[in-house]
C-alpha cells in the first residue's frame, strides 16, 4: 500500500492537550492515535465536536484524516483535534476561514485552569474559618 502524501497539516490546543492534524484525499476515515475515531472517543458528543469542521465547510467524506493528540483530559484533547482540523482545512482552501471563523472553529480558546496560591486550600477557595 502506497503512502498518500498529506494536503494539509494543522496543530491545535486546548488546556493541556496538543493535536496535530494531517488531511489526505480518501474516503473520510478518522484517525486518533493510529485508532478509530469511534475507538479513542467514547461518546457521541466528542466525536461530533471533531466532525464539527469537516460538517461547516461540508468537506465529510472527501479526506481522511490522521491526529496525533497528547496531553490533558478527554474532552480537552477532542477539542485540541478539532481545533487543529479546521487549522488544516484552512490551508487546503482559504475561502473556508469564513464559515470557520463564524462557527468559532479557528479562535484557540484561552480558558486555563487557575494556579493554587499559598494560604488557600484551591486557587480561591480558603481554609474553613473557625472563631472559637
Amino acid at each position: 500500500m502506497a503512502m498518500i502524501a498529506p494536503v494539509a497539516h494543522g496543530a491545535g490546543s486546548r488546556k493541556e492537550a496538543r493535536a496535530r492534524v494531517w488531511l489526505r484525499p480518501g474516503s473520510g476515515r478518522i484517525t486518533v492515535n493510529t485508532r478509530e475515531v469511534e475507538a479513542y472517543f467514547p461518546t457521541p458528543g466528542l466525536r461530533a465536536a471533531v466532525r464539527q469542521p469537516l460538517a461547516t465547510v461540508g468537506a465529510e467524506g472527501r479526506f481522511d484524516v490522521d491526529a496525533h493528540v497528547e496531553g490533558g483530559g478527554i474532552r480537552g484533547q477532542a477539542e485540541a483535534v478539532r481545533h487543529a482540523l479546521a487549522r488544516a482545512l484552512l490551508r487546503v482552501e482559504e475561502a473556508l476561514r469564513v464559515p470557520l471563523r463564524k462557527e468559532g472553529l479557528l479562535t484557540r480558546d484561552p480558558r486555563m485552569k487557575e494556579r493554587k496560591k499559598y494560604g488557600r486550600k484551591r486557587a480561591r477557595k480558603g481554609f474553613q474559618y473557625s472563631k472559637r
